[in-house]
């Protein structure tokens, strides 16, 4: 049974589900560099490790969300990295969305440790994640996964065992890819549209009516309608999740010359300082 967890990566996302398994009355010891992230968690319950070494140590389960790969990279093999500290038996649980070269390393070395590796980016917005709601797709041992899977359960209302380590960053690729090229069509129709004498209201109540109706087609629309372009998912992490769709199209011959068009539009905007703002400013770049 898991009680004993250490949290590693306290950024939007991951505060919420650190958070989230708080109310499920895990002990868990958390680590992040930004110290206001961590003393929020601890006024809530949790401990505060000095290091993300010390937040792995004595553990049942350690969870880990870092958006940037190097980031990862640089605790797993920089000497006292976090790896060093997780015994063996210990389960080493991967959230964040990584190439799958170092999903595929990390999962290496946590082997030659002994330590079970579950890959398991999630899907969803700093919403979903608030309110425990996120889709996490699940890569590993069936065994490894069942028993986390109640403290997923958590975190997460979707959790989806895709197969084996590294096929749920695959599977996640597609999700991007699915997810990216949505939201620029929905720019795309809503900057046609406009140049076509029609009102963002009248275009999105013809398009929520019809066969092409999705939750992300009717939030995102509502609120570029509005002018909201809140931070729910930064451009920055839909562009970096595009290139990694990029590099598995490449290794895999598939040929994808709508994910091409629109890398290039999500390039122009990050050119454009637009990383830090939500992924649907991809519109301000249509209207220039």
């Amino acid at each position: 049974m898991i009680k004993e967890i250490g949290f590693i990566g306290l950024g939007t996302v991951g505060k919420s589900m650190a958070a989230n398994l708080l109310k499920g009355n895990y002990n868990l010891t958390v680590f992040d560099n930004r110290s206001e992230a961590v003393e929020g968690l601890v006024a809530k319950g949790a401990t505060a490790a000095a290091t993300a070494l010390d937040a792995v140590k004595d553990k049942d389960l350690v969870m880990t969300v870092l958006p940037d790969e190097d980031e990862l990279k640089q605790a797993l093999s920089a000497a006292g990295g976090f790896l060093e500290g997780i015994a063996p038996g210990t389960i080493l649980c991967d959230l964040g969305t990584h190439s799958l070269e170092v999903t595929m390393e990390v999962a290496k070395k946590a082997a030659q440790r002994k330590i079970m590796f579950l890959d398991a980016p999630v899907w969803g917005t700093k919403e979903h994640a608030a309110h425990g709601l996120l889709t996490i797709l699940v890569g590993g041992d069936n065994s490894v996964v069942s028993r986390c899977r109640e403290v997923l359960s958590h975190v997460g209302l979707n959790i989806l065992h895709v197969g084996d380590v590294g096929d749920a960053t695959k599977m996640k690729f597609v999700v991007t890819l699915m997810q990216s090229q949505l939201m620029e069509a929905l720019a795309e129709s809503l900057v046609l549209g406009d140049r076509l004498g029609f009102t963002n209201d009248q275009i999105l109540e013809v398009l929520d009516a019809g066969g092409v109706a999705s939750p992300l087609l009717h939030k995102k629309g509502r609120s570029v309608a509005r002018g909201d372009f809140s931070r729910n998912l930064a451009l920055k992490y839909v562009h970096a999740g595009l290139c990694k769709v990029k590099e598995a199209a490449d290794i895999t011959g598939a040929r994808l010359p709508g994910m091409e068009a629109v890398l290039d539009l999500y390039t122009e905007a990050m050119e454009d300082g637009r990383g830090e703002e939500d992924f649907s400013a991809i519109i301000k770049v249509l209207q220039k």
